[in-house]
């Protein structure tokens, strides 16, 4: 992914999120600042890159100018992916049973819950990276897919609806590498799924 247009100043967002049960507030604590420092590099990259446009150093010749743009798409997908990953996590979610992401959970996978199951088995594979479900316009439905350096792998055309976090910071401070599927489900049981269902296109 290169953004070559992207000289806006992005804000770090901030999110209330004490007292998960199964994310200790110190693994938090971390991931925000992660979150923050992808944020932080966005605007440096982006910064750099109008500098050089504005000064006519902007050439494919140029390995600094090459290197920048293919770095913002780095940095940039961190930023946002971390976004939508604390936007998709509740302090006290509530009970779903029903609605569109649900009804089209059990189209595409069979049941809801076979979509989650098939989602978890994804974030418990060996690897660093993230297990995303993302919506297929063109088929109608979702799917769900494992992505590791975020920058490639993304899935062209497709929305992110649910994302979860599964590099080794998001959970190896409250469980060990072989207690992944701790951390999985205690992400799922706080995982806001009107935020998920909202991501639907209407």
């Amino acid at each position: 992914m290169s953004v070559q247009t992207a000289t806006k100043s992005y804000t770090p967002k901030k999110w209330d999120l004490s007292g998960l049960q199964g994310i200790s507030d110190d693994t938090l604590q971390i991931h925000f600042g992660l979150y923050e420092g992808y944020v932080k590099n966005t605007n440096l990259i982006g910064e750099r890159l109008a500098d050089m446009r504005a000064n006519g150093k902007n050439v494919g010749a140029d390995p600094g100018y090459a290197e920048l743009v293919r770095r913002l798409g780095w940095e940039f997908n961190g930023m946002r992916l971390h976004e939508y990953y604390f936007d998709n996590l509740a302090k006290s979610p509530k009970s779903y049973t029903g609605g569109r992401l649900y009804d089209l959970a059990g189209a595409t996978f069979g049941s809801f819950d076979n979509w989650k199951k098939d989602l978890s088995a994804i974030g418990a594979m060996r690897g660093i990276g993230w297990a995303i479900t993302f919506y297929d316009e063109t088929a109608k439905g979702l799917v769900n897919v494992w992505i590791g350096d975020h920058n490639i792998n993304e899935l062209a055309g497709c929305d992110p609806i649910l994302v979860m976090d599964l590099w080794e910071h998001a959970y190896l401070r409250d469980y060990k590498p072989a207690d992944k599927g701790k951390y999985i489900e205690a992400f799922l049981a706080h995982t806001d799924w009107n935020v998920c269902e909202s991501r639907l296109p209407h």
